[in-house]
């Protein structure tokens, strides 16, 4: 009889190998843009993926204010807030934001389909999200993300 005997590998912080990785968001779909990334963030893209442990990579988003919606959800859809006063609900739709802030909506949809925890909170300080074509990570040397 055959007695070998695999374990399986659970990543650990001293086995956690995290990369750099740009992804340029010219003329991509918000949602399935940020799919990819929060992919990415919890590490799923790793054959070494472990669901209770941040072994996610580094993603820089360059080009945010060129992200598109489909159909009429650029001037249709509602992104609600609340300031926390009494009447202090805020409505605003994706061209307010890109027109004040345009990483404000790839941040939106990323931190939805991240957890709502702690792990998720680390997970999402790796993000980074810039406007224009240029960002201040050259020195990570980070992979262009397919």
């Amino acid at each position: 009889m055959n007695t070998l005997s695999y374990k399986t590998q659970s990543a650990n912080a001293a086995s956690v190998d995290r990369k750099w990785h740009v992804i340029d968001a010219d003329g991509e779909i918000v949602g399935r843009l940020a799919t990819q990334i929060a992919r990415v963030l919890r590490g799923k893209h790793k054959p070494d993926y472990t669901p209770h442990f941040d072994n996610g990579d580094h993603v820089i988003v360059i080009n945010a204010d060129k992200v598109r919606f489909t159909g009429l959800k650029f001037n249709n859809k509602e992104y609600l807030r609340h300031t926390g006063y009494p009447g202090g609900q805020r409505k605003a739709t994706p061209r307010q934001i890109m027109a004040r802030k345009p990483e404000l909506i790839l941040e939106h949809a990323v931190k939805g389909m991240l957890p709502k925890t702690k792990l998720g909170r680390a997970q999402y300080k790796k993000l980074h999200i810039y406007a224009g074509a240029e960002h201040p990570h050259t020195a990570q040397k980070p992979q262009e993300l397919k």
